[in-house]
């Protein structure tokens, strides 16, 4: 895009002091003409640049001119104008700054770019909580993000049901999803996960010491993925038509399904596989499937076929065409 472009060449320019039009041309990877004509556009936004003929000319910024965006490119001011979250960065106190700092990238622009970089704020916006729900009100969010970036250990009151226990943690970091905030915290040895919406009160205590090694956004991969593993607790045996291959995925866990359809057998004469699916429990199983339709055939364990039979029957009673339901219910006509 031409706004990146232009910042970048104000760099070059910057960088090396003196450049020739096909010296930056080379480098942008653009013709000559392009060069001169972003040029021009830097001047007319009010960059001090000079352009010399001969051997010994090129083109050059002003002696003692320089930018207050040093490194910055096009694209990346305009990602920090196209961050869509500044709900969450207020929780955590930060909305402010968020303001302040998108203020001072706006004032060492030029003016084309400042235009460009404030269009993108418009027009992306990341809405994080899913369909249908609400995020939770973490009150003491700010006072635990205060202990995560001063690394301070952390003495908090937790609510579990209808208790409440003290605990003195070592905060690592906070995650949010789905608009949920949670705490990733050291407890000894141990690593664990804690509500911020649950935490009923808590005080910053002395500093501690950070693990060297320890990477929040790695941790919590591992940890989300174990999580849904522990909550695969039964295997069932299907057979899919084409239609209950494709819409395995969206019907349960995305990746139980993907390692049932990889290892399914082959398909018989009318295009049904067999395959063996990890699922939460039957009761779960038998809603998931469910949606599925005709699509599927459950194999084993008797129990679950038996309660997607029930289901399907109960269902097929319910939505009968009513004038079948009359007579079923010792109406004229019935038998």
């Amino acid at each position: 895009m031409r706004a990146e472009r232009l910042v970048t060449l104000l760099f070059l320019l910057q960088q090396r002091g003196r450049s020739t039009a096909a010296e930056l041309a080379a480098a942008l990877e653009v013709s000559e003409r392009t060069v001169y004509r972003d040029v021009e556009a830097l001047l007319a936004a009010g960059v001090p640049l000079w352009t010399e003929q001969g051997r010994a000319g090129g083109i050059r910024l002003m002696e003692g001119w320089r930018t207050r965006l040093d490194g910055l490119t096009g694209r990346e001011a305009a990602a920090i104008f196209a961050v869509g979250v500044p709900e969450l960065l207020a929780q955590l106190g930060l909305g402010e700054s968020l303001t302040v700092a998108r203020a001072k990238v706006l004032a060492g622009l030029p003016a084309p770019l400042r235009e460009y970089a404030s269009a993108i704020a418009d027009r992306f916006h990341l809405d994080a909580p899913g369909w249908f729900q609400q995020p939770e009100t973490a009150t003491l969010l700010t006072v635990v993000a205060d202990a995560v970036a001063s690394t301070r250990r952390l003495r908090m009151d937790y609510r579990r049901g209808e208790s409440v226990v003290t605990r003195e943690v070592d905060p690592l970091g906070l995650v949010v999803k789905a608009g949920v905030w949670y705490l990733v915290a050291r407890v000894g040895p141990d690593i664990r996960t804690y509500r911020v919406a649950r935490i009923a009160a808590a005080a910053s205590l002395s500093e501690f010491t950070r693990p060297p090694d320890f990477s929040l956004a790695t941790w919590w991969a591992r940890s989300s993925a174990r999580f849904e593993r522990s909550l695969l607790r039964e295997t069932v045996r299907l057979r899919l038509n084409r239609h209950g291959l494709r819409a395995l995925r969206s019907v349960t866990d995305e990746d139980a399904a993907a390692a049932a359809i990889a290892s399914a057998g082959p398909a018989d004469e009318e295009g049904w596989r067999e395959v063996e699916l990890e699922v939460e429990s039957l009761p779960v199983a038998t809603t998931q499937l469910l949606s599925l339709g005709v699509g599927v055939e459950v194999v084993a364990p008797v129990e679950l076929r038996t309660a997607l039979a029930e289901l399907g029957l109960a269902i097929a009673a319910r939505n009968a065409p009513v004038e079948d339901r009359q007579r079923g219910d010792g109406s004229p006509g019935s038998s």
